[in-house]
């Protein structure tokens, strides 16, 4: 068993925890502990986002690290006579990745039930049933109970939490990393490793450390969060896809795991500040930090949000490429994730006054 050091053990730690969009207090918690060594105050907006302020110059420009705490899952919506589950997605989700995964529901009190999403075997369906993909909407969770009485006596109820089961886990190939919610822990986990590195630097600027609620479900955490803070600039951390496994082609994705962060240029919430993009790509270059330049025309990220606060903010999104995104398990490299901490660690104690002016006008 491979012993984790204490880098891992975070990991671990936010990975694990359970928070469906609306339900994030468990991580909101993790990233909290972790955080709150480096931060000079912790405030929170309105929906339950986490903002850790780092003061390194008082009359410096704002900078905002957003990650968002919540990882797609499911809601309880109905429980019918036999004892069976019915549930909601909560953000997006692909069916055939679904059937007989392990799940499990959070109730109100905070009690942990271990349930499957059911499956018919092989053995009794028919040769066109298996050829065609089961609507979502037809899927269950089973909890091993007999009746609605017993479910309803173990404390579930409709819209409580359920999230995919899958424990942290470092692979043979100890780069590489496996687990559920990388989307978005990963972000969280970056932004608290920023603002880890900063205790020994001097940086310019007011740093706000973000872990921002229902992100999967429109963004909105960060909206708020990026409201009460008024930033200057804005960077979203968080997960792409990786273009190096079969059947994934150049089209779709050309990154590749373990080749350095992605830096976005396009995607369905935003397009990337040019000022912004080109100061990244300028720090990397002289740092020889490896990028990789990826667009992500099916989906968007909180720098969508962000960028539209107040009278606007320049914002892009700089990810870490991501196997198997929105489902029970993903793999992320790790040199990426370090290079991608030292990559934001050294554009914060760039980003002084007369940066953030040439930035906004390039």
């Amino acid at each position: 068993m491979i012993k984790l050091d204490e880098q891992l053990t975070m990991l671990k730690e936010l990975t694990d925890a359970k928070g469906i969009p609306g339900n994030e207090r468990e991580v909101r918690e993790v990233m909290k502990k972790y955080i709150a060594p480096f931060a000079d105050e912790i405030t929170y907006d309105g929906l339950g986002s986490l903002i850790a302020k780092k003061v390194g110059l008082a009359d410096g420009p704002k900078v905002m690290l957003g990650g968002h705490l919540d990882e797609v899952g499911f809601m309880v919506t109905n429980i019918d006579d036999k004892g069976f589950i019915r549930f909601q997605t909560v953000g997006g989700w692909w069916g055939q990745v679904m059937l007989a995964q392990r799940v499990t529901i959070v109730t109100s009190k905070g009690e942990t039930i271990t349930g499957v999403i059911g499956s018919k075997p092989p053995h009794i369906l028919s040769p066109e049933a298996r050829k065609k993909p089961f609507d979502i909407k037809d899927m269950f969770i089973d909890i091993g109970a007999t009746s609605k009485e017993e479910v309803t006596s173990w404390g579930v109820r409709p819209g409580d939490m359920i999230v995919p089961y899958f424990e942290f886990t470092v692979m043979k190939n100890e780069k590489f990393l496996l687990a559920k919610a990388w989307d978005n822990r990963i972000g969280c986990a970056i932004v608290i490793d920023v603002l880890k590195n900063l205790q020994k630097e001097q940086h310019p600027n007011i740093v706000y450390g973000v872990g921002a609620v229902q992100e999967e479900v429109g963004l909105r955490g960060a909206k708020t969060a990026a409201f009460t803070i008024e930033p200057d600039i804005g960077f979203a951390l968080d997960v792409g896809t990786a273009g190096d496994t079969p059947g994934v082609t150049e089209k779709e994705s050309l990154s590749k795991l373990g080749n350095g962060p992605q830096i976005i240029i396009y995607d369905a919430s935003l397009v990337s500040h040019k000022g912004l993009r080109e100061f990244v790509v300028n720090v990397a270059e002289e740092l020889h930090i490896p990028y990789q330049f990826e667009s992500i025309p099916g989906g968007g990220t909180d720098a969508g949000s962000i960028h539209l606060t107040k009278s606007g903010a320049p914002s892009i999104a700089i990810t870490i490429a991501t196997r198997y995104l929105h489902s029970n398990a993903s793999i992320i490299h790790r040199d990426d994730y370090e290079n991608t901490v030292t990559l934001l660690t050294e554009l914060v104690k760039r980003l002084d006054v007369d940066a953030v002016n040439k930035i906004k006008f390039e």
